[in-house]
């Protein structure tokens, strides 16, 4: 799983490792490898961004399925706009690598996408990722807006499409075996 450790990873790490599967968990910060190893995961440090070093980390690890939970976003909500090219480089550069580096050893893709509709180069982005993974046959994630532990929202939800992270991570389990195509995550009774 490609941002293993990441606002969604976080949950559903655990969920994939009770489940009894092998999760090898990618992050691109050291010092979160530990928790990855505490979760039951296998831990590999590896940025995304780096085509050929990926290739050989998925390689190695010999998947059935990877799952991108891939984001670049601030950890100050006031600072997404400003950031936003960094996240739309994630969604097509990143998703590219991801993707080729899955194809080349026969695995199966989930992705992250958003349940909302973005301007501009936000919104070109999110079309490229979407597009890219259903080229591949896998399986796009349209989530709501994350409330809950560990995001923008711990207190107050926001405004629909949401889903509490918890939850869009217990639903993202069952769709492993999902067919190819776009799946919207979202829950907007709050």
């Amino acid at each position: 799983m490609a941002g293993a450790t990441g606002v969604i990873g976080r949950h559903l790490v655990p969920l994939l490792v009770k489940e009894g599967h092998n999760v090898v968990g990618m992050t691109r910060t050291p010092l979160k490898a530990a928790w990855l190893r505490h979760v039951g995961a296998e831990p590999v440090v590896c940025d995304v961004f780096e085509r050929d070093a990926l290739a050989r980390v998925v390689a190695a690890s010999s998947p059935d399925m990877v799952i991108s939970q891939l984001t670049d976003l601030p950890d100050d909500f006031a600072q997404i706009r400003e950031q936003a090219a960094a996240n739309n480089r994630m969604r097509r550069e990143g998703t590219t690598n991801l993707v080729g580096a899955a194809f080349a050893c026969g695995a199966r893709v989930i992705a992250q996408s958003v349940a909302w509709t973005l301007p501009g180069d936000g919104g070109a982005a999110v079309e490229f990722l979407e597009r890219t993974v259903l080229d591949a046959d896998g399986i796009v994630i349209r989530y709501g807006q994350f409330f809950g532990p560990g995001t923008y929202y711990q207190g107050v939800p926001p405004g629909p499409p949401r889903i509490r992270v918890d939850e869009a991570a217990r639903r993202t389990v069952m769709l492993l075996q999902a067919p190819s195509g776009i799946v919207d995550i979202v829950d907007d009774s709050g």
